[in-house]
C-alpha cells in the first residue's frame, strides 16, 4: 500500500479469528457472514483501488436490530468494525483492517416511506442516490445531491461522506438535504436523531453526524428532503481558449449575483476524453468547457441565460450553446458524469483528488497545478465543481512503472497543500479517509485535532469504529484526557479536585 501506514493487527484478534466468524454466524444467519479470501476480494478497497487490505471477515446484516448485536459484540471483545456501502468513496474511508469486522450495509436497501405532502423520503443506507429520485420522479420531485456516481452510490454512504454533486452550488450538499438518521453505537445502542421535521432543538447532532465518515456510528436509516422540479431547466456550453479565463468567468457569474443550479468546468483533456466516451457534441477547439445550468421559471431562465452569455463573451467566450430541449440538456450533463470513467481510456490508472478553493483563486490553482504536472512528469485533467470551488484533479499514471504510484502521491499532496494555501480545504465531499489523513496537520494544529478527537471519544471512548481514518495519529481517549503537569506542579491548584 505504497507509504500508507495503518494501526497494527492485534494479535489476539487474528488468534481469536475462527470463534469471531463463529459467535457473528449465530447474530447474522445464513451467508451473511464472509470468511474465504475469495469472496472477501471485493470488499479489499473501495473507489481508491491503489490501497487494498484484506478484512477478518465480512458481515452482511439485514436489520437494525442484527447491526446492533453485531456492534454491541464488537465492542464488548474489542474488535474493530469498519462500515460500508457501495464502495464508491475515493478516499479509502471504506479500506478494511485486518483485525477488523467490514460492516457491509447493501441489504438496507428499501424506502421505507414517501410523504409527498411532507416532502420528505425515509430510505435505508443501502438505496442508491439516483434510487431516491427515481422514486419520486412520478410525482415531478427529486433528491437534489448528484454525486457524479450518483447511479450507484448510496445514500447512507452520502451521509458518511457529506457528498455534493454538480447541483449543490444551489440545492446544497447531503448536510443540508438530510433531516434525520437513525443510527447505532458502538455500544449497539440505537438513536434517533433529527426526523421529518424541518429543525430540531438543541445541540446540532445531525450536522455532527453527517460527513463523519463512519468514525461515530452505523446509519441505519435516513430522511431526506425532495424538491420539486423546477419548472424550466437549460444547459449552457461555454468553451474558452484557456482554464484562467474559464476560472474567471466562474467568479464573475457569481459576483453578477446568478446563482446557477449547477457549474461544472473541464480543461481540453477532459474534454476530449469524455466526448471521445459519449459523443455529445462538446466543441474539441476549446483548452476548457463550462456547463452552467439555469432553473427556474422560463421568463428568468431565458433572461439569465443572455446574462451568463454576456459575462463570458466579455471574457473571451469562444463558443457558447444553450439547449433547445430535455434531452439535449441531459446530453450536455452526460459527458461531465461519464468523465472519471472516460479517463480509464486513456490511463491504465488515475487518483481523483478533491480540494476545495476560494473561487477567486481558480486561475492562479489552475496554473499552478499545470506547472506541478511539468515537474512530476505527469499528466493532471480536470474536471470540477467550479461554482464552489470543489476541485477533481484527476492524475493519469501507470502502477505497472515502479515509483509512478509515489510519484502521483506526492503531486496530489502538492495540489492539496496548494489549496490550503490559498484559503481552502483538504476535501470537500470525498472525505479524509486514509488518502488525506496525513495531511490533516497543515489546515488544523494539534489543538485542532484534539479536540475532534474528544468528539469522537463521545460516541466511541475505545477507537473501534473505522480506526486509522481521518487522525493523522489516533490518541486513545484516555491520553486526550490527561492533565498536564509542569515541573511538578498542577496548573490552577486552588481548584478542587476530584
Amino acid at each position: 500500500m505504497a507509504g500508507l501506514v495503518m494501526p497494527e493487527p492485534k494479535a489476539d484478534i487474528l488468534a481469536r479469528r475462527a470463534q469471531i466468524i463463529a459467535d457473528l454466524r449465530a447474530i447474522v444467519p445464513g451467508e451473511g457472514v464472509i470468511d474465504t479470501e475469495t469472496e472477501m476480494r471485493p470488499f479489499e478497497s473501495d473507489g481508491v483501488t491503489a490501497y487494498r487490505q484484506m478484512p477478518l471477515t465480512v458481515v452482511l446484516p439485514s436489520t437494525t436490530e442484527q447491526v446492533s448485536q453485531v456492534l454491541a459484540y464488537a465492542h464488548a471483545n474489542g474488535i474493530p468494525v469498519v462500515p460500508r456501502g457501495a464502495g464508491t468513496s475515493l478516499s479509502g474511508g471504506a479500506l478494511p483492517l485486518a483485525d477488523g469486522i467490514l460492516l457491509g450495509m447493501g441489504k438496507f436497501n428499501r424506502i421505507l416511506d414517501i410523504d409527498f405532502a411532507n416532502r420528505t423520503v425515509v430510505a435505508q443506507p443501502g438505496v442508491t442516490n439516483l434510487g431516491i429520485t427515481t422514486a419520486v420522479a412520478h410525482e415531478g420531485f427529486y433528491y437534489a445531491p448528484d454525486p457524479s456516481s450518483q447511479i450507484a452510490c448510496t445514500i447512507g454512504g452520502n451521509v458518511g461522506e457529506n457528498s455534493g454533486g454538480v447541483h449543490c452550488l444551489k440545492y446544497g450538499l447531503t448536510t443540508n438535504n438530510v433531516l434525520g438518521v437513525e443510527m447505532v453505537l458502538i455500544t449497539g445502542e440505537i438513536i434517533r436523531i433529527g426526523g421529518q421535521h424541518l429543525d430540531s432543538g438543541g445541540l446540532d447532532l445531525l450536522g455532527l453526524i453527517v460527513g463523519s465518515e463512519g468514525l461515530l456510528g452505523v446509519v441505519t436509516e435516513v430522511t431526506v428532503r425532495i424538491l420539486k422540479k423546477p419548472e424550466t431547466a437549460r444547459a449552457v456550453l461555454m468553451g474558452f481558449p484557456s482554464s484562467e479565463a474559464a476560472g474567471a468567468c466562474v467568479a464573475a457569474i457569481i459576483a453578477a449575483g446568478i446563482i446557477p443550479g449547477g457549474m461544472e468546468m473541464m480543461d481540453r483533456m477532459m474534454i476530449h476524453a469524455s466526448e471521445a466516451f459519449v459523443n455529445v457534441g462538446y466543441p474539441l477547439d476549446v483548452e476548457a468547457l463550462l456547463i452552467v445550468e439555469l432553473d427556474g421559471p422560463e421568463a428568468e431562465v431565458n433572461h439569465l441565460i443572455e446574462r451568463v452569455g454576456e459575462i463570458g463573451n466579455g471574457l473571451g467566450c469562444l463558443t457558447l450553446r444553450a439547449s433547445t430541449s430535455e434531452e439535449e440538456r441531459i446530453a450536455f450533463w452526460a459527458g461531465r458524469k461519464a468523465a472519471f470513467p472516460a479517463v480509464g481510456r486513456i490511463s491504465p490508472d488515475y487518483l481523483c483528488m478533491d480540494g476545495t478553493i476560494p473561487r477567486k483563486a481558480l486561475p492562479e490553482v489552475l496554473s499552478r497545478m499545470e506547472q506541478m504536472s511539468e515537474k512530476y512528469g505527469l499528466r493532471c485533467g480536470n474536471v470540477f465543481h467550479a461554482g464552489d470551488g470543489n476541485l477533481h484533479p484527476l492524475i493519469c499514471y501507470d502502477a505497472n512503472k515502479p515509483g509512478e504510484l509515489e510519484k502521483a502521491e506526492a503531486f496530489g499532496a502538492d495540489i492539496l497543500l496548494l489549496c490550503v494555501e490559498v484559503g481552502g480545504v483538504l476535501t470537500g465531499e470525498h472525505g479524509v479517509g486514509v488518502e488525506k489523513r496525513d495531511l490533516m496537520g497543515s489546515m488544523f494544529d494539534e489543538t485542532d485535532l484534539a479536540h475532534q478527537q474528544r468528539l469522537k471519544c463521545a460516541f466511541d471512548p475505545n477507537s473501534l469504529l473505522n480506526p486509522g481514518k481521518v487522525f493523522p495519529q489516533l490518541h486513545r481517549c484516555a491520553e486526550l484526557g490527561r492533565m498536564h503537569v509542569s515541573g511538578g506542579k498542577l496548573p490552577f491548584p486552588d481548584i478542587p479536585r476530584f
